[in-house]
């Protein structure tokens, strides 16, 4: 799942979709999203965002969902691949001039407004196919990073870029903040992701700790596993420190969304090393209360 995905609940109403591309043709305008409830990790957070810049954000998130579901639906590798093709014919259309369904009519204007580029929505799709293709399991320190590259990074770039800021510091916040939301995903998700065959722990990790097979479920039930878990925590933790560094370079007016976002995604890398991987049933919940508190602190000062 992509980490943008968890700022907004499920679209709540679909009319049918396109076969050909399978987008919905949304009712009220090209982006009839609506926020999630007051319970949803970063609800809040887009609030800090005006009107224009939030709708942006939507259909960036629309253009994510599509792809994603996609790549985790029921359909043959084949039939994925063809969607996922379709689609970066829908993305050089928009790029043209000429978007042909809702979800780029959404993203056309944002790409005006905001300069947001072509190649960090093909990297997303790049994404979706690694995932699409074959199961992903124990990729490599490398194949991992490109993962992260495609489905946190590209999307954290065209995010700055609505917060407005479109500088080589502001691709460094979404480089570091992505990654380590992304690594904190991985480790929140691996029961559902194994559900999936999906297994994203790196091998390197699993081979230094004695785990050699990829089977998800296996490597799930190890003795070892915490360690694992344990030291790629370390690493979304380095990000986290580098990404609030990055953060803390640029404007306060442009980073108040991502500083909540680093807060509230590092309360959730706590609590998963608070309650440890002996017990991947018992889910991570951030209580309101402690979200409230972490948008004031990071929303107010932007830090």
């Amino acid at each position: 799942m992509y980490t943008i995905e968890r700022l907004y609940a499920p679209i709540t109403e679909r009319a049918s979709r396109n076969p050909a591309i399978g987008t919905p043709a949304y009712t009220d305008n090209a982006i009839a999203l609506r926020p999630a409830t007051a319970g949803s990790s970063f609800s809040w957070a887009m609030h800090l965002l005006p009107a224009q810049r939030r709708q942006a954000l939507c259909a960036l998130y629309a253009f994510c969902r599509e792809v994603d579901d996609i790549a985790d639906g029921e359909a043959s590798h084949a039939l994925k691949q063809t969607l996922l093709s379709n689609w970066r014919g829908e993305i050089a259309h928009l790029y043209g001039g000429r978007p042909r369904n809702s979800v780029t009519l959404g993203l056309s204007k944002a790409v005006h407004l905001y300069g947001l580029r072509c190649h960090d929505f093909l990297a997303i799709i790049d994404g979706a196919e690694m995932k699409a293709q074959t199961d992903i399991r124990a990729p490599s320190f490398a194949q991992l990073d490109r993962y992260c590259e495609c489905v946190a990074v590209a999307v954290g770039r065209l995010s700055v870029r609505i917060f407005g800021d479109e500088t080589p510091a502001g691709e460094r916040v979404a480089a570091e903040l992505g990654r380590a939301l992304q690594l904190t995903d991985i480790l929140r998700d691996l029961a559902e992701d194994a559900k999936r065959h999906r297994l994203y722990l790196p091998r390197e990790l699993l081979h230094a700790h004695g785990i050699f097979a990829t089977t998800p479920s296996w490597v799930l039930a190890q003795s070892a596993l915490p360690d694992v878990c344990h030291d790629l925590a370390v690493l979304a933790g380095r990000h986290y420190t580098a990404a609030a560094e990055a953060i803390a370079a640029r404007p306060r007016s442009t980073m108040r969304p991502a500083a909540v976002m680093l807060g509230i995604y590092r309360a959730v890398l706590d609590e998963l090393l608070a309650r440890g991987w002996q017990r991947l049933d018992e889910p991570i919940r951030i209580p309101s209360w402690r979200k409230l508190a972490l948008l004031l602190r990071h929303g107010l000062t932007g830090r």
